[in-house]
């Protein structure tokens, strides 16, 4: 599956906002996200203490954006990405609860910025770096498995 042309362009126009506002965004998300106790269990409560994790969320979100029409850029990225997921027991199954809360929480800090059409380029852009991140992880884990 490809991006179409309007969510590329759509999210790639996104940019300025989420160096603007990414952090906050991110902020909100992991508020959202920390509030159920299996999903916490993920997370480094150092990094989000520090505020570390935030701002590599909020980094990574806007690579992405500005990336969107040249993803290649960002494989070593993600293989990193992917392989912290493996360690820390990211499983398919979560992709939905942090896509929730992303949209949840651009939605919460952007307000009538994040219109339904850049909601919807979003959704679309998130799960297609989703199923990438998952492929990876899939990959790292069959190798493991393989090592072991």
């Amino acid at each position: 599956m490809a991006l179409t042309a309007n969510t590329i362009e759509t999210v790639k126009a996104t940019a300025p906002v989420l160096k603007a506002h990414g952090l906050a965004i991110v902020t909100r998300m992991y508020e959202r996200l920390l509030a159920d106790p299996d999903l916490a269990r993920l997370f480094d409560p150092g990094a989000q203490r520090s505020g570390e994790q935030a701002q590599k969320v909020a980094g990574a979100i806007l690579a992405f954006a500005e990336h969107v029409d040249r993803l290649e850029a960002l494989t070593p990225a993600l293989e990193r990405i992917a392989a912290r997921h493996v360690g820390a027991g990211v499983e398919p199954g979560h992709y939905l609860a942090v896509a929730d809360n992303l949209l949840g929480a651009m939605s919460d800090v952007l307000g009538t910025l994040a219109s339904g059409d850049v909601l919807t380029a979003w959704a679309e852009a998130y799960w297609f770096l989703a199923e990438r991140l998952k492929a990876m992880e899939a990959a790292i884990s069959a190798q493991e498995r393989r090592a072991a």
